[in-house]
């Protein structure tokens, strides 16, 4: 590869900076007199002249050369010729001090340094037609490779709609393409999708609300706000209803390019067609997804759980918590049950968040005040519940004083919702159940699939049912009369309706069948264990 082949910085337009370094402008010693801080400027073109008035020639991005022939003798026309090259925006001015100046002039520098453009000085001969060649070679070829990283993300977001990818999918592509944070809110800057890229939730969405509110809205992409976002409006059916916002790099690296418009605008075009195919609002989505984390502790960090619920309006310091689970039976399905008990909870003054965790199952996540009691607001959704289904079942977990530890009280209500069968009477003061209502029976109920159950209950009966099967009998009945009256032979003689003397006789048959002694209290509990596993999983 010949030296002066021009290497493209990916993604950007060569910058001051980068033309100086190539090998074709490094051969004649660049010493950058003024405007060091400004080499960043990015340089559109290269322009040779020797012309007393170059300005008229420029559009703005152009790398100046010049010999200094044409420099004016005087300071007020050096002043002049500084003055139109900066007010026409040219990036820099190159002169070579071989033929007329072997030292820039003092009125060139002052004047160059006080209009902040970057002046350069060569100290050797450099051909000026090879380094436009150059440069220009690899303004050509950035520009080509702009076009087809274009043409690159178009085809992406297309092939995302056409398969009808989700809000999240969409958000997530936006992320990767431009390596930037990006957030979809909607219109009350609640953060409902969180990208992160080079950064955590946590740093994307702490203090959310009020960062987004710092920043105008526009009806167009735009930079701004006080942390200099990337933004871009997305409409449904002609109005706004949320944006999208860009963040700017971690390390506060360069500023956003003609592509990151480009994947902010494909991204808002998708966002809008995503939400004409799916018709789950936005907002029951993003609850839905944070509770998920929270219930299965899918969350990157306990501090990025908090930010992503503060961004969704859920309050996060000096609040209690506690989960609550709603399985609303068969036949209620949509996102009306979410939006009742949403409601329900607004008009109460509670913040919450409210979504489906599972199919037929809605998890509830209130944030209540240090001194408020939770019971009356478990009290009060299960009556909405109630009422949107008479079958319906609400299960509550503990409380907790941190929303990293509400995890706990999910798997707690989840325990109670698996070890409540069908048809469970309700408490007399209260329509939930909660973790001590799981007696011996729902607890059996709840490993009823579990293999060790089936087999410790076929262990310790089975001799005895198959006798029944056989002979017809029923001592089954009068085992189970036997265990329930505690080892009270003459109780459990008169709920079965026989004599003592039939009552010994059959419990002597008993011990006999299963091998075990019934005055041992160790074996009558095991029995009774066993007895109640055959009921749960007879009923079930």
């Amino acid at each position: 590869m010949n030296e002066n082949d021009p290497q493209a910085p990916a993604g950007r337009a060569p910058t001051v900076a980068d033309v100086l370094a190539l090998p074709v402008l490094a051969a004649g010693q660049p010493q950058v007199v003024t405007g060091l801080p400004n080499l960043d400027r990015p340089v559109r073109w290269v322009h040779i002249t020797e012309l007393t008035d170059p300005a008229s020639f420029l559009k703005g991005g152009e790398l100046v050369l010049t010999t200094g022939m044409p420099l004016p003798e005087d300071a007020a026309g050096v002043r002049r010729y500084v003055d139109e090259l900066t007010e026409v925006g040219a990036a820099a001015l190159v002169i070579e001090l071989v033929r007329r100046y072997h030292r820039p002039p003092d009125a060139l520098v002052q004047a160059c340094r006080a209009r902040g453009l970057p002046l350069v000085t060569l100290a050797r001969d450099v051909n000026f037609l090879e380094v436009t060649q150059v440069v220009h070679a690899l303004i050509l070829g950035n520009q080509a490779e702009a076009m087809r990283r274009t043409q690159r993300i178009h085809e992406a977001f297309t092939a995302l709609t056409l398969r009808g990818a989700g809000p999240e999918d969409v958000v997530r592509a936006a992320a990767e393409m431009s390596g930037r944070t990006v957030v979809l809110e909607n219109l009350a800057h609640q953060a409902l999708i969180c990208e992160p890229s080079g950064s955590t939730v946590q740093d994307a969405l702490t203090g959310w609300e009020q960062r987004s509110r710092a920043t105008e809205p526009g009806d167009h992409t735009e930079v701004g706000g006080p942390e200099g976002w990337l933004t871009a409006p997305v409409s449904y059916q002609g109005e706004r209803w949320g944006r999208l916002a860009m963040l700017r790099a971690p390390d506060d690296g360069p500023a956003f390019g003609p592509e990151h418009v480009t994947v902010l605008e494909r991204t808002a075009m998708a966002l809008t067609v995503a939400r004409l195919i799916h018709a789950t609002p936005w907002e029951h989505t993003a609850h839905r997804n944070a509770l998920r984390e929270l219930a299965e502790q899918r969350h990157h960090s306990p501090a990025d759980a908090r930010a992503r619920c503060a961004a969704l309006g859920l309050p996060t310091e000096d609040s209690r918590y506690v989960a609550l689970l709603v399985d609303l039976g068969p036949g209620v399905s949509g996102t009306e049950p979410e939006s009742r008990l949403h409601r329900e909870l607004r008009s109460a003054g509670i913040p919450a968040l409210v979504g489906e965790i599972s199919p037929g199952r809605l998890g509830v996540l209130p944030a209540l005040r240090a001194a408020q009691p939770w019971r009356p607001v478990a009290e009060r959704l299960s009556r909405t519940a109630l009422g949107l289904s008479p079958e319906a079942l609400v299960s509550v977990g503990s409380e907790v004083a941190d929303l990293a530890d509400i995890t706990r009280s999910f798997r707690e209500a989840a325990r109670v919702i698996e070890a409540t069968p069908p048809g469970q009477p309700l408490p007399p003061d209260r329509s939930f159940h909660e973790l001590p209502d799981i007696d011996l029976r729902r607890l059996l109920y709840a490993l009823r699939e579990d293999t060790r159950i089936q087999d410790y209950t076929e262990r310790r009966l089975g001799r005895l049912i198959d006798h029944d099967t056989r002979h017809g009998t029923d001592l089954m009945t009068t085992l189970g009369h036997y265990l329930d009256a505690a080892g009270n032979k003459t109780t459990a003689a008169r709920r079965g309706g026989l004599s003592r003397e039939t009552m010994y006789q059959r419990l002597r048959t008993i011990e006999r069948l299963l091998d075990t002694d019934l005055e041992s209290g160790e074996r009558r509990t095991e029995l009774h264990v066993a007895l109640t596993a055959l009921r749960v999983l007879r009923d079930g």
